[in-house]
């Protein structure tokens, strides 16, 4: 068995496995970072369940296309689909479907930020409970400081309160995520990362395509080119492209410690933020990315 500090030789360069799968991980943030401004784009011209829904679908029928040209069985075994099941449940229906009606609610992106500052520590939390992974004291000091910050910073951003009910999906949202972050760098130990989403999304088709199809006929469309840049971003980047490094870091770097990474998202967001929606940032915002980059390398140095 291959230890957390064996090297995979990369361009002549020997690269440590778990510095690797760390970097893999990043990527996936950096996708997964658009996915707020991008549902708020989408949502103005689509329903918030058909977002939520429909990105699902538009990914599953391009997985569908990735997997027959791959060569790849359409379904996993028939053994693996509660495994898969609870991916699907954590991030094809769960954290989509929730955050995007806080949204709709009224829970605006600095608040629901709050949902991805704490992700890393209950992704942590579900390793432990379920990957049987024992990180040190030290990732743990890490891990909460990285979430206070965060967590302190998008607070003190957010323009007031939010109703309870927004709250709660939050939350929802939050757990739902962890599970299927989880679940899925579990999976993507034995078999590659794109595969993994890939029929996660397969297995969701019988029920994200149909629900899409009556949602689309039932629900008013106002089509521009910010709602279909939103939900084509939604869909293929942030439901499919995204997991695909995601699932590959977590289970080559550990799933504690390269989900440590995603503490850089809100940051990430509010960049995308800047750059689409003219939101402005200054020192605070600076001074919460530098202290968030350093709970990030302390976590990565900590042994598991």
């Amino acid at each position: 068995m291959k230890s957390e500090n064996s090297a995979i030789v990369a361009g002549g360069v020997a690269v440590p496995r778990a510095g690797r799968g760390t970097a893999l991980a990043f990527l996936g943030v950096l996708a997964f970072s658009g996915s707020l401004p991008a549902t708020v784009f989408a949502m103005r011209g689509f329903d918030p369940w058909l977002v939520a829904i429909g990105r699902a679908a538009l990914a599953g029928f391009v997985a569908a296309l990735c997997l027959r040209a791959a060569g790849r069985p359409m379904l996993p075994p028939r053994s693996q689909w509660g495994s898969y099941a609870v991916i699907s449940v954590g991030v094809v229906f769960g954290f989509p479907v929730l955050s995007g009606l806080a949204l709709d609610l009224g829970a605006g992106t600095a608040h629901s930020a709050v949902v991805i500052g704490l992700l890393p520590a209950a992704t942590a939390a579900c390793a432990v409970l379920r990957a049987g992974e024992r990180p040190q004291p030290l990732f743990w000091a890490a891990c909460a400081a990285g979430a206070l910050a965060i967590t302190a910073f998008t607070l003190t951003r957010a323009d007031g309160g939010v109703a309870g009910w927004a709250d709660l999906l939050l939350v929802g949202a939050l757990v739902a995520a962890a599970a299927g972050y989880t679940e899925g760098g579990r999976r993507a130990r034995s078999v590659p990362g794109w595969q993994v989403i890939s029929h996660v999304l397969v297995l969701s088709l019988p029920v994200t395509l149909p629900v899409t199809v009556v949602l689309g006929l039932s629900t008013p469309v106002v089509l521009s080119a910010e709602a279909v840049a939103g939900f084509a971003y939604v869909g293929l980047v942030s439901m499919f492209l995204g997991f695909i490094p995601w699932y590959a870091g977590l289970a080559m770097g550990g799933i504690a410690r390269a989900g440590q990474t995603q503490l850089t998202q809100p940051l990430l967001t509010l960049v995308w933020a800047w750059g689409l929606m003219g939101e402005r940032f200054g020192v605070a915002t600076v001074a919460a990315a530098v202290a968030v980059l350093v709970c990030v390398a302390v976590s990565q140095r900590a042994r598991l």
